[in-house]
């Protein structure tokens, strides 16, 4: 694996420096998606980027795409006005090292970002149970950090009341969940939410009935979690995202895989 990981670097690196990534990539958006972003993390851990790695993604991404918000890469899309090789930066879920790590290497590079957050997990005690089953605990982002995050340019995103899987319940248990976040979201911020990141991110997490549903509450896109790349043609309420982990050795590996379309993951 650890060969494996070196040897996908060096093409990445070779990839950056011959431009043969802008070929590879042509017109693409990419929307890439962080969950925890501290030091110390378990090497098991793969919801999980240290501070430095975290930079060095940002800085790879300020050098080689045009990093842009989430927001205008949607409105591009739906106006066919797709450029190519422009990148969003996503979070997924709410986690105070969001607020603490990442946002001050986003804003030292004035990068955008938008935070997805699991509205009635802000402010809360609440432990999942991927962190259950791992005996750890990470703290959520108080709604004090939430605003603050808004008030300094970020967006913020829904990500349901509970972060429950919509591939398995439907009608007003779902429309809860969707509506329901966005209409307290939107309180809490005194500002309209607009873009949507549903749980879990597979496809098998997300029944048509319930895309239906994020249209249908207003949002302007709706974002999955597997992997693959944007093209002009793509339809915002089925953007799709690619998760970054520890998987990826450095963002050159990311290149390489993003160049050859090996980003997806199997679920």
């Amino acid at each position: 694996m650890k060969q494996m990981q070196t040897a996908k670097e060096l093409l990445g690196r070779s990839l950056a420096a011959s431009g043969l990534d802008a070929l590879l990539v042509g017109d693409a958006a990419v929307i890439v998606t962080f969950h925890r972003v501290h030091d110390g993390a378990a090497p098991s851990d793969s919801l999980t980027v240290s501070v430095q790695m975290f930079e060095s993604y940002c800085c790879y991404f300020k050098r080689w795409f045009r990093v842009v918000p989430l927001r205008t890469l949607v409105d591009r899309l739906k106006t066919g006005r797709l450029a190519g090789r422009e990148l969003a930066i996503t979070f997924d879920d709410g986690y105070l090292d969001n607020f603490e790590n990442a946002a001050p290497v986003l804003e030292r590079l004035s990068l955008p970002a938008t935070f997805f957050v699991v509205t009635q997990w802000m402010d809360s005690e609440i432990v999942p149970f991927w962190d259950e089953r791992r005996g750890v605990r990470h703290p959520w982002m108080t709604w004090d950090n939430v605003s603050s995050l808004h008030q300094r340019g970020f967006e913020i995103g829904v990500h349901t009341r509970t972060h429950v899987n919509l591939g398995r319940v439907s009608g007003s248990a779902a429309a809860d969940e969707i509506l329901g976040a966005r209409l307290e979201l939107e309180d809490r911020l005194s500002a309209p939410a607009t873009s949507f990141a549903y749980p879990f991110g597979g496809r098998r997490h997300l029944t048509e009935e319930n895309r239906e549903l994020v249209q249908a509450a207003g949002f302007a896109c709706c974002c999955s979690g597997f992997g693959g790349i944007n093209l002009k043609r793509t339809d915002p309420f089925s953007l799709l995202r690619i998760p970054i982990s520890n998987f990826y050795a450095s963002p050159y590996q990311f290149v390489f895989d993003l160049a050859l379309g090996r980003t997806a993951l199997q679920w």
